[in-house]
């Protein structure tokens, strides 16, 4: 008989975990939804920064540690970024948690596979920058998700989309206010004002 392994299974249960649990949302987004959005702004960050900026990013890689960033958040669940960077102790353990929740999902592969699949739960230095650009996306998608909060009258997203917006204008890259400048504003708009 052969042996059954739990990793992808465990992985197709990120559509479980619900993001901004503390908050009223008119419409819930999980990390599955948020993982692929992520995905796709950072693998857009790398392209922008390979051809406007002579950058070199791997924006395949850099699209796949994306869409595995909160993979953890299966075993952990989502902490809400208020009680996750309350104070150093707090964030220090968190990551310590997050690590364990990591090697825990290495552990459901088969050993041939764990190598393959380490990157996405240990960030090396190797992948500094495409970090860098995950986080950036990250944070980006965030907003997004504000925005559209923001949009549909929800004033439980009026604070939280000031603060993001505030962070997105913080980060020092050139990809980010390339993004911000011409492609962001697109997510303020209607249907209507997309199509006339």
């Amino acid at each position: 008989m052969s042996e059954n392994y739990n990793f992808f299974a465990m992985v197709n249960r990120m559509k479980m975990i619900d993001r901004w649990a503390l908050m009223y949302n008119s419409s819930k987004e999980n990390i599955a939804e948020h993982s692929h959005n992520v995905a796709v702004i950072a693998h857009a960050l790398a392209l922008i920064g390979n051809k406007k900026f002579g950058k070199s990013y791997d924006e395949n890689r850099v699209a796949l540690l994306a869409l595995y960033h909160d993979t953890t958040e299966v075993i952990t669940g989502d902490m809400p970024t208020p009680v996750k960077y309350y104070n150093d102790d707090i964030k220090n353990v968190y990551k310590e948690i997050e690590s364990i929740a990591g090697n825990r999902l290495l552990n459901m592969l088969p050993d041939e596979f764990k190598e393959d699949y380490r990157p996405f739960f240990e960030h090396r230095d190797s992948d500094r920058e495409l970090w860098a650009l995950v986080k950036a996306a990250d944070k980006i998608s965030a907003l997004i998700k504000c925005i559209e909060e923001d949009r549909t009258g929800n004033k439980e997203f009026e604070i939280a989309l000031k603060s993001q917006e505030q962070k997105i204008a913080d980060i020092d890259l050139d990809e980010v206010r390339y993004f911000s400048d011409h492609f962001l504003k697109a997510y303020y708009l209607t249907l209507d004002e997309h199509t006339k």
